[in-house]
């Protein structure tokens, strides 16, 4: 008779099946690539063979099985997916998987066939990311990693962080300000300020790295193009060899690369792909659009802590300002668990914590120089 750990066991493992089936389904009705978006379909075919195999488990075991339904994560994720892109949530799914195929190794039931699974799922994800990429089609990889290369392989990732940055530092601020016991008109200016110079230097700084990194692909590109009319049985020989890197035998990748390089418009976006891992349309995306994504995201958590004094006093705005910027912070606690799979309430706790520690530090700083300069 199964003990109730092992109960608890077979239905947190049938669960997180069910919500990566669902995930995979969902990539594979976005996928505009016919071949991945079958790779996608059996990934969660054989997530569906797993959700199988803990049905019949909790069954042995006497107890009840419900209707499969996904959790807020994956809904939430397949969101995401619908409207960012598929791109936005590899990175997820990888690390989900991993964590998987670890959690199996341990249990007596799946350390085998389901472990070694879970493993290969994280291998595929991460050569879809643009990884190894062993024995996949050479035009059809170069567009693929190309594609998912320019989401920047963790946007859903930046944007947590991006909006945790503003929430912290203006907290942190405002509440330094307010321990000085300036009036709540100098705390609303100071947030404001710290709010605006804050956005303003994060979105200076995506700009610049992504303009950066545009003028390089650019200049690259062009060598390419130039080595490619100039010298292409180099060129030819080099994406042979990328090719037998990634797991094709030598004559194939000869072939592949020479009938690439036939076509000189082709041969530099697949070296462009290959070599530099940009996809030549993008060039790693515009900078104005990073730029205003980080401006906006960085002002969304900072604006949260210093509202309420805008409509409050003394220390009434300050206990408001806390009150609400925790439950920001447990927001964007909640958040990350996206990307981790931890719990919402140890997660989201966590993150309210440090937040407030980090305020709490600068109002002490901010009472002791009030107090130093009031005496």
């Amino acid at each position: 008779m199964a003990q109730t750990t092992d109960i608890q066991r077979y239905r947190d493992n049938w669960q997180d099946e069910i919500n990566s089936a669902y995930l995979y389904r969902t990539l594979a009705t976005l996928e505009k690539q016919p071949q991945l978006a079958e790779v996608y379909r059996r990934l969660a075919a054989t997530e569906e063979a797993h959700i199988g195999f803990w049905e019949e488990r909790l069954r042995e075991a006497k107890q009840t099985v419900p209707a499969r339904s996904p959790g807020w994560r994956p809904r939430t994720l397949a969101w995401l997916a619908r409207r960012f892109g598929p791109g936005l949530i590899l990175p997820t799914m990888a690390n989900l998987e991993q964590i998987g195929g670890h959690t199996y190794s341990t249990q007596p039931e799946a350390s085998g066939g389901m472990s070694r699974q879970e493993r290969s799922h994280k291998r595929l994800l991460e050569t879809i990311l643009g990884g190894s990429g062993s024995g996949a089609e050479g035009g059809l990889l170069a567009r693929f990693e190309g594609r998912h290369r320019a989401v920047g392989g963790n946007a859903l990732r930046a944007a947590v962080l991006g909006a945790n940055d503003g929430l912290v530092s203006n907290l942190s601020l405002v509440m330094g300000v307010a321990g000085a016991e300036l009036s709540g008109q100098a705390v609303l200016v100071t947030g404001l300020a710290g709010l605006l110079a804050g956005a303003i230097s994060m979105a200076l700084g995506e700009w610049l790295s992504v303009q950066s990194s545009r003028e390089l692909y650019q200049r690259q590109i062009r060598i390419e193009t130039l080595e490619v009319q100039n010298v292409p049985d180099e060129e030819e020989a080099e994406l042979a060899l990328i090719y037998q890197a990634k797991g094709l035998p030598e004559e194939q990748a000869r072939q592949l690369a020479a009938r690439l390089v036939s076509d000189p418009t082709t041969a530099v976006d697949t070296l462009a792909r290959e070599e530099l891992g940009v996809n030549p349309e993008e060039l790693g995306g515009s900078a104005w659009e990073a730029a205003l994504t980080s401006f906006l995201l960085f002002a969304i958590g900072a604006v949260i802590p210093v509202a309420p004094f805008a409509l409050f006093q003394g220390m009434t705005a300050v206990v408001i300002s806390l009150v609400v910027s925790g439950i920001g912070l447990f927001v964007i606690g909640a958040a990350i668990t996206l990307m981790t799979g931890r719990s919402v309430l140890f997660s989201g706790s966590r993150q309210v914590f440090f937040g407030l520690a980090a305020a709490a530090i600068t109002f002490g700083i901010g009472r002791l120089v009030g107090v130093s300069i009031s005496g």
